[in-house]
């Protein structure tokens, strides 16, 4: 069975993991000072804080900014549930817009008119690894600073929505010629098990505020909410002497470990000209397989202002139902090859139904998460299973859509 997207583990992971046990120094420590340098210097912009997952990146984020009951946060209708579910923690009320069918990220177009004195802040979604339109979505923010309403000091200091990227699919995007992290206020990036650059669990925080704010103080401020509000961490307090410590709020364990950033560390040395080259490499065999085919839509990976992490290959079919799609999943199964689907839109899961979101208000969502299949992408995926994938998806579509 070929599988979906197994992490790349291999005996320099290994060996990285291996020397962090023998030091004795499991925690937060060294090696994640290291990583969070090496993210900065990667993205060439920060600085950076490494956390235990994208979620806790994305929620530290609106709680520094003070967004609670009351509030409204623009984010797309189709990404994973965390996007969405970290402003319900918040106490505050996701706003779900609808997507293009152009490219599944966030419709630019449709977000002005659910703007009110209410919104603090747009979390785009570079869905499957392609960049958002940040410019004209930074654009749109500063059209609308006079109906923003701010309700504490860091709000008036901005004195505009806040611009949160979720950036868990897209580290090492280009988005006119930057990589992705220069574009929001924050960007949060993800290291889960199925990511480009795994951490086994892990996420990031890059901030990237006006110059009217002081990035390093943020840092150390975001750093202390990570830290259950404790105003030293581990590898502090071990220092001779150097115990004691206070506890400033009531904070978070949010914080990543050594073990974690020493894969990070080997994983984002070895990441463009390595990783993002074989996915690439990938998508490209796919692209030729499927684009001249009139069955088929294939993704944008590539346009002259963008260019994808070449995460998630999101495949569509032309003619084709959610049922119909199901059963296409199912038959290429059946021939050893596993796929997926990114995602289903949040206002179908019974969380958001029960809150009172109707799928029929986002109906280009709806269109196209019904018809995509994700296929397999990873790095030790071997032009021989590419071609098992290939033809497995195609013998499946034509078995199910009669063609």
């Amino acid at each position: 069975m070929i599988p979906f997207s197994p992490p790349r583990i291999d005996e320099k992971n290994i060996e990285a993991v291996l020397e962090v046990l023998k030091s004795g120094w499991i925690t937060t420590g060294p090696k994640v000072q290291i990583f969070e340098q090496l993210l900065a210097e990667y993205i060439n912009n920060g600085p950076v804080l490494c956390v235990n997952s994208a979620t806790a990146g994305l929620e530290l984020a609106l709680r520094w900014f003070g967004i609670g009951v009351g509030d409204e946060v623009i984010v797309p209708a189709i990404t994973y549930a965390a996007t969405a579910n970290v402003v319900l923690h918040c106490g505050a009320k996701p706003i779900f817009v609808d997507v293009s069918a152009k490219d599944f990220n966030i419709d630019v177009n449709k977000i002005e008119p659910l703007i009110n004195n209410k919104t603090k802040a747009i979390i785009p979604v570079d869905i499957a690894g392609l960049p958002c339109d940040y410019t004209e979505i930074m654009n749109l923010i500063n059209e609308k600073k006079y109906i923003f309403t701010p309700s504490n000091d860091k709000q008036k200091q901005l004195g505009r929505m806040m611009l949160l990227s979720d950036a868990a699919h897209s580290l090492g995007a280009i988005y006119k010629d930057q990589k992705t992290g220069n574009w929001g206020d924050f960007t949060v990036f993800s290291f889960h098990a199925v990511k480009n650059l795994t951490t086994a669990e892990g996420g990031a925080i890059a901030i990237n505020l006006p110059n009217n704010f002081d990035r390093d103080a943020i840092y150390k401020e975001l750093k202390i909410k990570s830290l259950h509000g404790q105003t030293k961490d581990a590898l502090s307090k071990f220092q001779i002497g150097n115990w004691e410590y206070d506890i400033v709020e009531a904070g978070y364990k949010y914080n990543m470990t050594d073990i974690q950033a020493a894969i990070g560390i080997v994983e984002l040395q070895r990441y463009d000209d390595d990783m993002l080259m074989k996915r690439k490499s990938i998508f490209k065999k796919y692209h030729d397989a499927f684009a001249f085919d009139n069955r088929f839509v294939c993704p944008i990976f590539e346009d002259s202002i963008r260019k994808s992490s070449f995460h998630v290959y999101q495949l569509r079919i032309n003619d084709c139902n959610e049922d119909m799609r199901n059963k296409i999943i199912k038959a290429i199964a059946e021939k050893e090859v596993t796929t997926n689907v990114h995602f289903k839109p949040l206002p179908m899961m019974t969380l958001y139904k029960n809150l009172g979101y109707n799928i029929a208000d986002y109906p280009i969502a709806y269109k196209e998460y019904a018809r995509e299949i994700s296929l397999p992408v990873y790095y030790d995926l071997t032009d021989e299973m590419q071609v098992q994938v290939i033809n497995a998806v195609k013998r499946s579509v034509d078995e199910i859509c009669n063609y």
